[in-house]
């Protein structure tokens, strides 16, 4: 079984979200041959909890809007450290970047294929590692 097209259009307009809000590292996966609950998993981060929120909540309202979903189930706003977004289709993962490094979601779902995403997604992979190395010669110089 593979993630079916309504699956797909609500991963591309999540992502498309995501990367309007400067979300890092947008990734997603068709988990649907090893996950009977959900078709595909959209994972993204952001360097701070604030901007975690921002992106949860342009997500939220893009699908809302453009598809006519809510989610069934939002966890971890309080905290805006990891929020999960639950579509039943689909589940949205948006990470600080902290808590993306240490849970490695990337690491448990390798093995499925990732669905390809349009260009402005696509083209933030590595920007979490870009924005951790500024952050860090920043540091070094006496910037911060």
């Amino acid at each position: 079984m593979t993630a079916t097209d309504r699956s797909i259009e609500l991963i591309q307009t999540a992502a498309q979200a995501a990367a309007d809000k400067l979300a890092h590292d947008i990734i997603a996966y068709d988990v649907s041959d090893v996950l009977s609950i959900t078709d595909a998993f959209l994972l993204a981060s952001a360097p701070n909890d604030r901007q975690v929120k921002a992106i949860v909540d342009e997500v939220e309202e893009r699908l809302q809007k453009e598809l006519g979903v809510k989610p069934v189930r939002r966890e971890g706003e309080r905290e805006g450290r990891w929020v999960l977004l639950d579509y039943v289709d689909i589940v949205v993962h948006v990470q600080h970047a902290e808590e993306r490094v240490f849970y490695a979601l990337e690491r448990l779902w390798k093995d499925c294929p990732e669905l390809e995403l349009h260009e402005d997604a696509a083209a933030t992979r590595g920007k979490g590692e870009e924005h951790a190395r500024a952050i860090e010669a920043a540091d070094e110089g006496g910037l911060n």
